[in-house]
């Protein structure tokens, strides 16, 4: 789909046609088919070739590779010459004719050697040793290049083990790293091949390496395009599924990969075992149990307190309050100025923050809550002095 979309953008990118278009056709096609010639100068010549998202060197480019690849000499002189004054040098027809002789055969690029040379002879272009490319070999990446060739190796190998080699030495060890025709280059005129012989199949992997050297989206989206014209609709139309299927792979892999599921954390009673509250802050005997504060800083804490009759807390505050909830026995909360409230199991209290008060069992029975608090840099209570016997109330 995504696919799809750039090629209707770049459908769109043109702007508006021309009224007056050059006249490209061959007098002959205004003869024979008036549809053909109009369609050639308006169509194709007027709109395809002006469209800016892929440059007229690179449109030359594909025009040659299609043309070379589908034999269709009678055709490629005169692209050819377009092609070198788009600024298609020289040594880079050389190279693309050497390189498509791998990937759409030798007697192609072959009988494309004879067109060449009557361009470079009528321009006066210097042919020979002046187009071997004498510089070093590029580097390509070793780790991708230990992948392709084990992918070799499995695949083709074991059936044809003179292929293999080829593959591996002569074809990506020598032909892809000679430096005439840039990497980018090279897989464009590859897809250009695949694509104009209907061999689809064979251009996801292409496609990467092409992605990988540089080539755009939108570009890619004008190549399929301008080939529609070169090679066929059909052509076209059949690498549009391969490709879109390409480019939903790489955005998947390139997505960020989803946050993984929040786990469940049980903090176990026997690894949290009660301890005695701190005498200077309770009369009595409190216990303190099955403490929770499962993220570090986590603004919110708490624990189960179990009071023995006759226990309390001293006076004291929280700074963003505290819950209490009853779950055993009967207790006492009462609030500075206030009188004590009795306490039972389902009682929930809501103690505002800063509210000076106490809470703890009645003096005949044991009581257990749980107390949630927040904290304020770190800090959940503000201790003050112990509930004397003549404030905590009777039985």
């Amino acid at each position: 789909m995504a696919f799809a979309a750039s090629m209707a953008a770049a459908d769109g990118a043109a702007g508006q046609t021309p009224q007056t278009f050059p006249r490209m056709a061959p007098e002959a096609a205004r003869q024979v088919s008036p549809p053909l010639a109009e369609l050639t100068d308006r169509v194709l010549f007027g709109e395809i070739w002006r469209r800016e998202a892929l440059g007229p060197r690179d449109r030359s480019l594909v025009t040659v590779a299609t043309l070379i690849a589908n034999g269709r000499a009678a055709q490629l002189r005169g692209h050819l010459g377009r092609a070198l004054d788009n600024g298609v040098t020289p040594l880079e027809i050389s190279e693309t004719i050497a390189h498509l002789a791998f990937y759409a055969g030798w007697p192609a690029a072959i009988s494309a050697v004879a067109e060449a040379k009557a361009v470079y002879d009528a321009r006066g272009i210097a042919a020979g040793p002046a187009l071997a490319e004498p510089a070093a070999p590029l580097e390509l990446e070793p780790l991708a290049e230990a992948r392709r060739r084990a992918a070799v190796e499995a695949a083709v190998a074991g059936v044809a083990p003179p292929l293999a080699a080829q593959t591996n030495d002569t074809l990506f060890g020598e032909l892809w790293r000679r430096p005439g025709l840039a990497p980018r280059d090279r897989s464009l005129v590859t897809l250009v091949a695949l694509v104009a012989n209907g061999q689809a199949e064979q251009l996801p992997f292409h496609l990467e390496r092409a992605l990988e050297a540089g080539l755009t989206r939108p570009q890619l989206a004008e190549v399929i395009t301008h080939l529609a014209f070169y090679a066929g609709w059909p052509r076209a139309m059949s690498a549009v599924p391969v490709v879109a299927r390409v480019l939903a792979a790489r955005d998947a892999a390139a997505a960020p990969a989803p946050a993984p599921a929040p786990e469940l954390v049980i903090q176990r009673r026997a690894a949290h075992p009660a301890v005695p509250g701190p005498a200077g802050n309770f009369t009595g005997t409190p216990q303190v149990g099955s403490r929770f504060q499962v993220e570090p800083g986590s603004a919110i804490g708490g624990g189960l307190v179990a009071f023995p009759a006759g226990a309390r807390t001293n006076w004291h505050s929280h700074p963003r309050g505290q819950t209490l909830i009853i779950v055993s026995g009967e207790g006492w909360v009462q609030r500075d100025g206030g009188a004590a409230e009795p306490l039972r199991p389902g009682d929930v209290v809501w103690i505002p923050p800063g509210l000076r008060h106490w809470h703890g069992a009645t003096a005949a029975s044991a009581m257990a809550h749980v107390a949630i608090a927040g904290a304020v840099e770190g800090n959940t209570t503000t201790w003050l002095e112990p509930v004397t016997a003549a404030q905590y109330p009777g039985p």
